[in-house]
């Protein structure tokens, strides 16, 4: 018979705990952890619920996991907490400046955290079964092994994203091998990459699109599926692992190429299919962009972009492909609210990324004919044809008094950036980011560069009543998918018509001019470049804060470029609205807040260092000492 060890037990029952709370706290009283046999866990139906929930257990938090344990959204060119927090554990603030190495911790973990995972599936698949007497059907059995299947899918796709070069070996290792089977190096990235494609294309085939049972929201489906493979493909077609040549002479402990240094345009053309094929199926799903319209049935790209991320499917939103059910989305709001609010104040975004929203006319503030002006401060409120009431209503979504830098921006700046000055609904006043003011220094608990991030933080959220209105942790969306599809085919089939239509249903929401066609429409790019170019543009402005940012500059390797050198924001110290640049108390001026490092290494997570220690078969990542 097969025991578990208590200390393994007692891991995957706790990692449980968080989807079924109740059940768990059952499973615990009925036997001493170290009792229980595999046997007596896959004969009792909820302990076995509860086992496939561990495996679940890891899936990130885009909310405070993209935040501050993943750092995937700081770690871009995207936020920008306060920088005094690193005294309180931010680690990732020292991660941004630089101060990491292989022996540096990092709360996933993901080389040692998901393997675990990984295990945990595969005793699942080995020992679940059919349970007539407590109403497990065989049906159901073979579901719940495809679901981990796709887990293990799924944490190997996370694996390969963060560190590229991993070990992969399929089912489990019997604990009693040798040392030379426990001690495996690491697998050539594209074999992996096709692995997990294949299987998760497989697995779309067997589970189902969506479920009735309100239950079952976040658990796997031919959706997910088809999603997890589509943006593993187009990682894998881009030119962080596609003709990258920096990679040459790094090889495993077989002498194996880790990374192919051949550029193959068929990768772009998997990738474009990839995305294709999960555009068709999601929407013969029912999936669609989430829209809300205005009273006299124009869109309202306000709404619509803010409630994306706040609606259930059971409210509307059929955007959502793969969102996991239950996240910590109070620490991340808290983090987000002006400290007079009660908030702690200084969860912020980059200059770079304010700058890089449309103007209401959809054009970059550094087209000539944006209109985009930076100083001075609007003479008169703005209004725009929205129900949006964070600005004091009636549609006024900057008021007089604003510095021009944020105004005639475009929706989805407003929805995602909180700056000085703008309307504060549920205080009923307007931010004061000025030192010394409600919401601003010289505490750390202020914007350490003058903005807060907006999206995803719900209004509502009130931290001094301890209000948290539930939303779903979004992970993949049919929006992305839309941008995804439009990259990839641009980069095998530069003339095709679904490249602008797919960024241009995006603009269209969002409400600004399309591309070629339309009211007020933009000159179409002509050239792949100059498409590459708008596609980056869409993707840095829809997508932010989503944690894609900074797996999109890594794959583009354009790390150096972006997030090496100063950052930039208002003036943390100043103390007046004023604007000119020779008076150190204004507010109102670009000032480095921060200077970032970022080099070669840095496109590839370390090897924890530990692990090189105990497994002499596995080679550092590149640069990495």
């Amino acid at each position: 018979m097969k025991t578990i060890k208590y200390n393994v037990t007692r891991i995957l029952l706790f990692v449980a705990l968080g989807f079924t709370a109740t059940s768990c706290s059952k499973y615990l009283d009925k036997s001493p952890d170290d009792q229980l046999t595999l046997d007596m866990i896959f004969k009792d139906k909820t302990r076995t619920e509860d086992w496939l929930a561990g495996i679940y257990s890891n899936v990130p938090d885009p909310y405070w996991g993209n935040t501050r344990t993943l750092g995937w959204d700081p770690l871009s060119d995207d936020m920008a907490p306060s920088t005094g927090w690193e005294q309180f554990g931010w680690s990732v603030i020292g991660m941004q400046t630089g101060n990491w190495n292989p022996s540096t911790s990092w709360d996933p973990n993901y080389w040692v955290e998901l393997p675990k995972r990984i295990r945990s599936a595969y005793i699942f698949l080995d020992n679940v079964k059919p349970n007539p007497a407590q109403l497990v059907t065989e049906e159901e059995v073979n579901l719940m092994k495809a679901e981990a299947r796709f887990m293990i899918a799924y944490y190997y796709t996370l694996l390969l994203e963060t560190y590229g070069a991993i070990p992969f070996h399929l089912g489990l290792t019997d604990p009693n091998a040798s040392a030379e089977e426990l001690m495996i190096g690491q697998t050539p990235f594209d074999q992996v990459v096709q692995w997990a494609e294949k299987e998760l294309l497989d697995l779309s085939a067997i589970l189902p699109a969506k479920y009735s049972a309100a239950q079952k929201y976040g658990r796997a489906t031919s959706i997910m599926c088809l999603a997890v493979r589509a943006r593993l493909l187009l990682f894998a077609a881009s030119p962080l692992v596609n003709g990258n040549t920096a990679y040459t002479g790094f090889v495993n402990n077989k002498g194996e190429t880790i990374f192919n240094g051949n550029y193959s345009v068929d990768k772009w053309k998997t990738a474009a299919a990839a995305s294709k094929l999960l555009l068709e199926k999601a929407e013969s799903a029912g999936h669609k962009l989430y829209i809300e319209y205005n009273a006299d049935g124009s869109i309202d790209p306000f709404l619509s972009y803010q409630n994306m991320l706040f609606r259930r499917p059971q409210d509307g939103n059929d955007e959502i492909l793969f969102a996991r059910p239950d996240c910590n989305i109070w620490e991340y709001d808290r983090h987000a609210q002006p400290r007079g609010t009660g908030g702690n104040g200084g969860l912020g975004i980059t200059q770079s990324l304010v700058d890089a929203f449309f103007m209401e006319n959809g054009r970059k503030i550094d087209d000539p004919l944006s209109g985009y002006q930076e100083k001075g401060f609007s003479k008169t409120a703005e209004v725009r044809n929205t129900r949006w009431a964070e600005s004091q209503g009636n549609g006024k979504v900057s008021l007089e008094g604003t510095y021009n830098m944020y105004t005639h921006r475009e929706p989805r700046f407003y929805i995602s950036v909180l700056y000085n000055g703008a309307w504060y609904r549920r205080e009923n006043r307007r931010t004061e980011f000025y030192s010394g003011n409600w919401d601003g220094g010289p505490t750390h608990d202020a914007p350490q560069n003058g903005y807060l991030v907006r999206k995803k933080v719900h209004p509502d959220h009130d931290p001094r009543n301890g209000t948290n209105p539930y939303r779903p942790g979004i992970l993949y969306r049919l929006g992305e998918v839309y941008l995804n599809y439009a990259e990839a085919l641009n980069e095998s089939d530069a003339n095709h018509p679904d490249i602008l239509k797919y960024v241009n249903l995006i603009r269209v929401r969002a409400g600004v001019p399309q591309y070629g066609a339309g009211k007020d429409a933009l000159p179409a790019p002509s050239s792949q470049e100059g498409l590459r170019k708008v596609i980056r543009d869409e993707r840095r402005v829809e997508l932010n804060n989503e944690g894609i940012r900074y797996r999109d500059v890594r794959r583009w390797k354009i790390g150096e470029a972006v997030l090496n050198g100063n950052f930039y924001g208002m003036n943390f110290s100043g103390t007046e609205k004023d604007d000119n640049e020779s008076n150190p108390k204004a507010f109102f001026k670009r000032s480095v807040y921060q200077k970032r490092i970022f080099t070669a290494k840095n496109y590839w997570f370390p090897i924890p260092q530990t692990e090189i220690d105990k497994n002499p078969n596995l080679v550092q990542n590149p640069d990495w000492k």
